[in-house]
């Protein structure tokens, strides 16, 4: 009878701990949007309802989170500056 061939390959341990990394990345990343998402949903609705002060107050706090997301790597810096540009004409 023909010898049965191992199919599953061991990963080196430098590929598991990559896998890893990239796992806690992704969730931070993923977390990161969210509040990102959360922001600018904020910042709509009051424009949306005319409030011109507590816009301008979310309009801080979703430029800063988008200085934070350039400067961790989580978005680049054309498309940050291509959002700015746009929230800022919304108010």
């Amino acid at each position: 009878m023909a010898e049965e061939k191992k199919d599953s390959k061991t990963k080196c341990p430098t590929a598991k701990k990559r896998d890893i990394q990239n796992a806690k990345r992704r969730l931070h990343n993923r977390s990161f949007k969210s509040r990102m998402k959360t922001a600018v949903r904020s910042f709509e609705n009051e424009v949306t309802q005319k409030n011109e002060t507590e816009a301008k107050a979310c309009l801080n706090t979703v430029f800063s989170l988008l200085d934070k997301g350039v400067k961790m790597g989580i978005y680049k810096l054309n498309k940050v500056s291509r959002l700015k540009s746009s929230f800022s004409g919304r108010i």
